[in-house]
């Protein structure tokens, strides 16, 4: 599958195998003691599935190999993040060398079962300034704890598409950039049939596409945990007024039961009966793809795209975003671990491959030279999300060593809040923050 049609939920399918993963105290030893310039076959194994995706990579792969020709790599595709764990575990001359997943919230696990090694070493052998190459915030997310034991394959960024055609016709002059904004525009935007709707402004319910309430969250920029890795929800300001807001806009267009009823005659994320495709929402929350997936599709109506709204009290962090994307590393088990480094450092670090690998998926490159190359495709749309992944105040997940378990947690407390069910928030989010404690120190043991 590609990246962007991954189940929100995909950590729950792959928690055992992270469990299993972490606790493996003694990986396959492999050697980076091989010489790069001598004749090898690399095995790389990778996510993407969709015709024109394996194109892409498949391109670049022959891109490297004339390069690099005494080194062969054969590429096998949609392979998922649990089959690789396991390959991982048992070693042997099956495994992959270099290894590519679609789930960020993994690298955690990653680099603590030490089934991916780590890269500084091998940065450091070829000269590569991982802080002059790729964003700090991308960065983050593709290390744990000092081991730096992936690095960034092309980022999602999310913003706010919004229906001019509706903008114009409700008398609002440009997209809402506070979250009061925000509350205001959905209200105006909204347009009751009945019981039910003809369009809503914003849909806050969590349940909806791509609307797992952590996405939303990063404009707030919350601090998941403190610097002895506990949860700390329950203490965090953000997470009050993040919760506070998302009930302001089911107030403002009618509530949560009304809303989820309309949500559950939406059409499929993916196809020509996206609720936003067809009208039913004005503004909503997405991912660079889109853009790419509305002009296919022909929008009957005229659409932009502006970072998301911010809180109020934080006007200066207008243009932020939440971050993710691809990671790439290499096994632990391999016995080319230099020739795998070449690949990993061509994939991530060449600025002419970037480019071309963005260009050819239309996803936002994760360099800051292929962030500004002429060579890049930018539409007006585009440029939004190439924004919004420079952005300072842009804001990746947190690692864990458990596989991101806590974002799970965090997305069935929400969908319990937001129904109702929660009749003390701080008492509830003080819960939560004990069931992802206990999970993380589970992992541990």
């Amino acid at each position: 599958m590609p990246r962007w049609r991954i189940p929100l939920r995909a950590p729950v399918a792959l928690a055992a195998a992270g469990v299993l993963l972490a606790g493996c105290a003694n990986p396959s030893t492999g050697s980076a003691e091989d010489d790069p310039a001598k004749p090898v076959t690399l095995k790389f194994w990778h996510g993407w599935s969709a015709p024109g995706e394996v194109e892409a990579i498949n391109d670049s792969i022959a891109r490297f190999e004339k390069l690099h020709p005494n080194i062969e790599v054969r590429a096998t595709g949609n392979v998922s993040d649990a089959t690789t764990n396991q390959a991982l575990r048992a070693g042997g001359d099956e495994a992959p060398d270099v290894v590519s997943s679609f789930t960020t919230n993994n690298v955690g696990q990653y680099c603590d079962s030490g089934m991916w090694v780590d890269l500084d070493p091998f940065m450091r052998k070829t000269g590569l300034d991982k802080e002059k190459v790729f964003p700090r915030s991308l960065l983050d997310y593709t290390s744990h704890q000092g081991n730096q034991c992936a690095l960034p394959l092309l980022a999602d960024a999310f913003g706010m598409y919004y229906n001019k055609d509706a903008f114009e016709e409700a008398g609002i002059s440009r997209p809402p950039r506070t979250m009061s904004e925000l509350v205001a525009a959905a209200k105006k935007l909204t347009v009751r049939s009945g019981d039910s709707y003809e369009r809503v402004g914003f849909m806050p319910n969590f349940r909806l596409y791509q609307n797992s309430p952590d996405r939303l969250f990063a404009q707030w920029g919350p601090a998941y945990f403190d610097e002895e890795g506990h949860a700390r929800l329950a203490e965090e300001p953000a997470t009050y007024d993040f919760f506070e807001t998302a009930k302001k806009l089911r107030d403002a267009q009618g509530g949560y039961d009304a809303l989820e009823r309309f949500r559950t005659s939406f059409g499929d994320e993916m196809s020509n009966q996206n609720a936003f495709l067809t009208g039913k929402l004005a503004m909503h929350l997405d991912g660079e793809w889109r853009g790419l997936m509305l002009e296919e599709a022909g929008a009957g109506f005229d659409w932009g795209v502006a970072p998301l709204p911010v809180p109020d009290d934080r006007p200066e962090t207008y243009g932020r975003g939440y971050l993710t994307g691809t990671v790439v590393g290499i096994a632990h088990s391999s016995k080319h671990q230099n020739a795998a480094w070449e690949l990993v450092r061509f994939l991530t670090a060449d600025t002419d491959q970037v480019v071309a690998f963005a260009n050819a998926i239309h996803n936002v490159p994760s360099t800051y030279a292929a962030l500004k190359s002429p060579e890049l495709d930018v539409d007006p749309a585009f440029r939004t999300f190439l924004g919004i992944a420079r952005n300072k105040y842009s804001q990746a997940l947190p690692p864990s060593n458990n596989g991101g378990m806590y974002v799970v947690q965090l997305q069935d407390f929400a969908y319990s809040q937001e129904a109702g069910e929660v009749p003390d928030l701080r008492k509830g989010l003080r819960r939560l923050d004990e069931l992802i404690d206990a999970d993380t120190l589970q992992s541990q043991n």
